[in-house]
Order: structure tokens, then sequence, then C-alpha cells
């Protein structure tokens, strides 16, 4: 998996491929919402097609609707600039909503009393993936599996040639002394 690079607000991206499919990972930490109401947000697009969820992200009137949307045009266009996909053909894999640190502060009550007040922030996981595979990601692919073996031959080859002929190999020398 490689990190991309940290964006302002805590978001990180990061990508990698499994089984032919490329997904794309962007995280946004410490955002200043309890959880509790992220995930109110985060129920409604997950599963869904990319533009589906912008749509029904751009319509929701809830506080965490916004840094939520910010968090998946910036996934789309790190897939469409760095990695040369489609946005038709992106789909929101797994999002989750996971507790950030807790801000504890105090209200003053009557006869010196302090009542306790907690901010919760959020830390949202989203990871886009691709419906169909791409072309070009299953040639590199299968490109790249031919010509491991090429290298490894070679290899074999440079010890071979070091070794003299007569030098008994480690399975020979086991046997004999096994014999003594």
């Amino acid at each position: 998996m490689n990190k991309i690079k940290s964006l302002e607000g805590g978001m990180t991206m990061s990508r990698f491929a499994r089984n032919h499919h490329m997904e794309i990972k962007v995280k946004l930490n410490n955002l200043r919402t309890a959880p509790r109401k992220v995930r109110q947000v985060i129920d409604l697009v997950r599963g869904k097609r990319v533009s589906e969820a912008q749509a029904i992200l751009l319509f929701t009137t809830n506080k965490s609707a916004r840094p939520v949307l910010k968090l998946l045009n910036s996934a789309v266009a790190s897939a469409k600039n760095d990695l040369h996909l489609e946005e038709s053909n992106l789909f929101i894999s797994k999002i989750t909503v996971d507790e950030g640190q807790k801000l504890k502060r105090w209200h003053p009550m009557s006869r010196g009393r302090a009542y306790p007040i907690i901010k919760r922030s959020s830390h949202i996981a989203l990871v886009l993936s691709e419906m169909n595979p791409t072309i070009k990601e299953i040639k590199n692919k299968t490109e790249k599996k031919a010509e491991q073996p090429k290298i490894n031959k070679k290899i074999d080859k440079a010890d071979k040639k070091d070794k003299p002929k007569g030098t008994p190999t480690k399975k020979i020398v086991k046997k004999q002394n096994r014999k003594l």
C-alpha cells in the first residue's frame, strides 16, 4: 500500500490493488463532529455509485454531509488523475467512522459544582473500488508476472557458474553425515 500524500484537515490517501480491482483509500482524521452524527450521513451513501453518493450528500442538510462530500470528491479526483480511472466505474465499497480524540471541558453549575462536557471527534475512512476492472490493469499484471521468472533464471545461471562442477550439494552432505 503506497501512501500518496497528506491533505489539509488530516486527510491522507493511499491506493492498493487486490484481485485486479484497484481501490482508493482515503481518510479524514479529527473531524470535530460526533461519530454518531456522522454515521447517520455515512449510512446513506454506503455501497452506492459515486455519482449517486455525490447527489445524496449535496442535498443532505446534516452538518457532517459537507466534509464527507469533500472527502469523496478528493478520492474521485485522485482516482482520475493518479490512476486514470473513470468516475462512472467507481463505487463506495467501504466507509467507516471511528471515534477520535475527546476534548474534555467543564461547565460551571450552581453551588460550586462543575458538569463535564465531552466534545467528540471522528475519523472517517473511505474506500472506492472499481465495478469492472480496467483492461490496462490486467495487461500490466500479466506482463509483470511474465518478467519475474526470467529474472530468477538469470540469477540461477549465475549461481551455477560460481560453483565448481565437482562440489557436493547440501543434500549429499547431509546423507554422508548420517552414514558416519
